[in-house]
C-alpha cells in the first residue's frame, strides 16, 4: 500500500474534476427550491458524493473482472448523460413555464430525480477507475471516500449558490435550472463524443 502526500493530492484533485457537474446541478437544485431546508441540502450532496464515490469504484471493479463489457459500455456514457440531464432539465422547465404566474416555489427535485441526476452526473467517474487498476482495495476505498468527502462539500456549496441566486429570480430559476441540466449534458456529450 502506497499511501504518501500524493495518493491524497491526486485524491483530492480526482474529488474536485469529477464534482464540477454535479456542483452545477446542485446549483440548478437550489436554484428550484430557494426555501430549501439544511436536512435536504445536505441529502442532495449526499446522493451526488455517493454516486461520485460508487462509480470510480464500479470502474476499479471492472478493471479487474469485467475489462471487456467495460470497454463496450464506456461508448454509451455521453449518450445515457445526455438523455438523463435533458430529460430532467427540460421538465423543470416545462414546470417553470407552466407555473409562470404563481408566485410559489418551483416543486421539489423528486428523490427518483436526484437519483438519476446523481448517476448522470458521476457515470463518467466509472473511467477512473482504470487509473487506479494498480490499487489494492484498501487505497481504491480510501480514494473514494476522499472523492465523496470532497463532493460532498462542493455540492453544498453548489446548492447555497443556487439557493441564494434562486431567492432572487423566484420564478425564472427553474428555467434557468432547467436550462443548466441541458447545458451540462450536452457538454458530457459533447466531451464524449468528439
Amino acid at each position: 500500500m502506497n499511501l504518501n502526500v500524493n495518493f491524497f493530492l491526486n485524491s483530492i484533485l480526482f474529488g474536485v474534476g469529477l464534482a464540477m457537474d454535479a456542483f452545477s446541478v446542485s446549483i440548478a437544485n437550489g436554484l428550484n427550491e430557494p426555501k430549501m431546508a439544511k436536512r435536504r441540502m445536505f441529502l442532495i450532496a449526499s446522493v451526488f458524493a455517493f454516486f461520485q464515490a460508487l462509480m470510480p469504484l464500479l470502474g476499479w471493479l471492472c478493471v479487474h473482472t469485467l475489462v471487456t463489457a467495460f470497454t463496450s459500455f464506456q461508448k454509451l456514457i455521453p449518450w445515457i448523460a445526455l438523455v438523463l440531464l435533458c430529460y430532467i432539465g427540460g421538465s423543470m422547465i416545462v414546470d417553470s413555464v407552466r407555473n409562470k404566474n404563481e408566485i410559489s416555489e418551483a416543486p421539489k427535485v423528486g428523490i427518483a430525480a436526484l437519483l438519476v441526476q446523481g448517476i448522470a452526473t458521476s457515470i463518467d467517474a466509472l473511467s477512473v477507475g482504470f487509473t487506479t487498476a494498480e490499487f489494492c482495495v484498501t487505497e481504491a476505498v480510501l480514494e473514494a471516500l476522499i472523492i465523496a468527502a470532497v463532493t460532498f462539500v462542493i455540492c453544498t456549496a453548489g446548492v447555497i449558490i443556487g439557493k441564494t441566486v434562486g431567492d432572487k429570480f423566484a420564478n425564472r430559476a427553474g428555467i434557468l435550472g432547467g436550462a443548466i441540466l441541458i447545458f451540462i449534458g450536452l457538454e458530457i456529450f459533447i466531451t464524449g463524443v468528439f
